[in-house]
C-alpha cells in the first residue's frame, strides 16, 4: 500500500471512530443518569410553572410531571437548582444541570441553542398593572403609542412579542424576576408588567398594590392571537434523554393524573387541551 492510500485508509478509519464515539457520547447521558440514579434539573422560581416552596420542596406544572417521568425511567433522585430564568439555557449549555423544567415557551431562536420536548402545556398572556389601573391600559399594543414603560423580565419571550408590536425599546424595563415585577409596577417604574395570565394572577393574588388588568385581550402578531407552548428544555447533546422523556411524556398526558396536574396549577381546560394542538417541529420552525 502506498503512503498516500495508507493515509486515506487511515484518515477514514479515524473518521468513522470519531463518528461512533460522537454517537456514543450522545446516547449515553441517559445510560449514565440512569446508572447514577441521579437527575439534574432546574426551575426559574415561577409559580405555577416550576419553583421551589417553603420546604424546600420542588413544585410546579413542570416539577411535579418531571417527578412522574423520572421515576418511569427508573431515576432515583432528582437534583434541583433555581436559578433566574435568563440563566437557564446558558446553565445547560455548561452542563450545570441535565434538564429545565420551567415550562419554558418553544421558540425557534431558542431551538436554535438547546432541545425541547413536546409542548407539556399551553397558556396565553396577561398584563400586571397598578391597583385600579391609573393608566387604563388593556394590551400590550397600546405600549406602542402611549409613551408608558413595560417591564419584563430577562429572557423572557415576551420581549419579542412586544417587539413585533413595535415598542420601542425606551419604554421596556427588564427585571431579574417574577419577583421584583410587584415593586416595579406599584412604584412606578413601569406602567404594566408583561407576563402569562398565570404569572399575572399569582403575583396580583400576593399584593393588594396591583392587579391584573381586566378585559385583557392577547397580543395579536402576524395576525394570529399569541398562545405559548410550554416544555422541557436539554442540552443539545442530550437527544436520548429527550428523547425518553418525550416517550414518557406522551404516555402521561393520556392520564387523568396529567391533567389534574395542571388543573391543580391553574391552567384552564382550554390550556391543557392547546397543549396538543403544536408539535416541537412545529413551533421550532415558525
Amino acid at each position: 500500500m502506498n503512503n498516500k492510500r495508507k493515509q486515506l485508509v487511515l484518515g477514514l478509519a479515524g473518521a468513522c471512530v470519531m463518528s461512533l464515539a460522537g454517537t456514543s457520547a450522545v446516547s449515553a447521558d441517559l445510560a449514565e443518569i440512569q446508572k447514577n440514579g441521579v437527575l439534574r434539573v432546574a426551575v426559574a422560581n415561577e409559580i405555577p410553572y416550576g419553583y421551589m416552596d417553603v420546604s424546600g420542596e420542588a413544585k410546579g406544572v413542570g416539577p411535579d410531571v418531571a417527578k412522574h417521568i423520572a421515576k418511569a425511567l427508573g431515576i432515583k433522585k432528582i437534583e434541583w437548582t433555581t436559578t433566574n430564568f435568563g440563566s437557564l439555557i446558558p446553565g445547560l449549555k455548561a452542563k450545570r444541570y441535565d434538564m429545565v423544567a420551567a415550562e419554558m415557551a418553544i421558540l425557534p431562536q431558542r431551538c436554535e441553542q438547546v432541545l425541547f420536548s413536546e409542548p407539556n402545556s399551553s397558556y396565553g398572556e396577561g398584563l400586571l398593572v397598578a391597583k385600579g389601573n391609573p393608566e387604563n391600559i388593556h394590551n400590550y399594543e397600546s405600549f406602542a403609542q402611549s409613551g408608558h414603560k413595560i417591564a419584563i423580565m430577562a429572557g423572557a419571550d415576551q420581549l419579542e412579542m412586544l417587539q413585533a408590536l413595535k415598542v420601542p425599546d425606551a419604554q421596556i424595563v427588564t427585571i431579574a424576576n417574577n419577583a421584583d415585577a410587584i415593586s416595579t409596577v406599584s412604584t412606578g417604574r413601569a406602567d404594566g408588567y408583561a407576563a402569562t395570565s398565570l404569572t399575572v394572577g399569582q403575583l396580583a393574588a400576593k399584593s393588594d398594590k396591583v392587579e391584573a388588568a381586566k378585559d385583557f385581550k392577547d397580543p395579536v402578531v402576524d395576525g394570529a392571537p399569541v398562545r405559548s407552548w410550554g416544555g422541557f428544555t436539554f442540552d443539545q447533546s442530550s437527544t436520548a434523554l429527550r428523547d425518553a422523556v418525550n416517550a414518557e411524556l406522551a404516555q402521561f398526558k393520556k392520564t387523568p393524573a396529567w391533567g389534574k396536574i395542571l388543573s391543580g396549577y391553574g391552567f384552564s381546560a382550554e390550556d391543557a387541551k392547546g397543549s396538543f394542538t403544536k408539535t416541537t417541529a412545529q413551533l421550532c420552525a415558525q
